[in-house]
């Protein structure tokens, strides 16, 4: 089974037309255009019943305390967790590629809705709606693709890891609000196969991918 897009290379960097925020010379960082981008499959096993697919950062850091501060840096040396980005699952198995700008454009404040989702499928929250709990302009759940936002004084490289899961079941059995941790679980005997293509963002600038 093969995954891949033409928004990136494998291993390369992402380009800000897919990331939820972009380097400002000014304020760090501004909003940018979260468009998702296209995603196309091959060499589905026999036996695939329905698709998901799973965007994750495993690069945040583990700790806020120098997170986006000024005189300040996230240290690369500093223990990493998984951001989920996208949840996407119940795609049917003979489903056309995803097309760039499919299911995200623009961010939308206080989350675009769901978790219903073209072509039948369903997505779950991301970890935006844990990260903007706390803001009144921001705060709700945010369903679907959000694209990388890294600290913009994080020392490490971060990387975002696209992964479709070919599954012999047509539908997860999971609950409206599920996020990536409910969906792997869901998944967890039912993978026939699974492939990945990850791409690479920093809103560091002196950080060079």
């Amino acid at each position: 089974m093969q995954l891949k897009t033409t928004a990136f290379a494998d291993g390369g960097p992402i380009s800000p037309e897919f990331a939820f925020c972009v380097i400002d010379p000014v304020v760090h960082v501004k909003l940018s255009g979260n468009v998702n981008p296209d995603l196309s499959w091959s060499e589905i096993p026999g036996g695939t019943q329905s698709l998901a697919l799973i965007c994750h950062d495993p690069d945040v850091p583990s700790r806020g305390d120098d997170v986006n501060q000024e005189g300040r840096s996230v240290p690369a040396s500093l223990p990493r967790v998984e951001f989920f980005h996208w949840v996407l699952v119940d795609l049917p198995a003979d489903t056309a590629p995803i097309e760039r700008g499919e299911f995200s454009r623009g961010v939308t404040a206080r989350g675009k809705p769901g978790p219903g989702a073209p072509r039948g499928a369903r997505q779950g929250i991301n970890d935006y709606t844990a990260w903007f709990a706390g803001d009144k302009d921001m705060a709700g759940n945010y369903f679907g693709y959000d694209g990388p936002c890294p600290p913009w004084n994080d020392e490490l490289v971060h990387h975002y890891v696209f992964t479709l899961f070919a599954l012999d079941i047509p539908k997860l059995d999971i609950e409206l609000a599920f996020n990536g941790v409910d969906a792997r679980k869901a998944m967890a005997n039912h993978i026939l196969a699974q492939a990945s293509v990850t791409g690479l963002y920093t809103l560091n600038p002196s950080v060079h991918l």
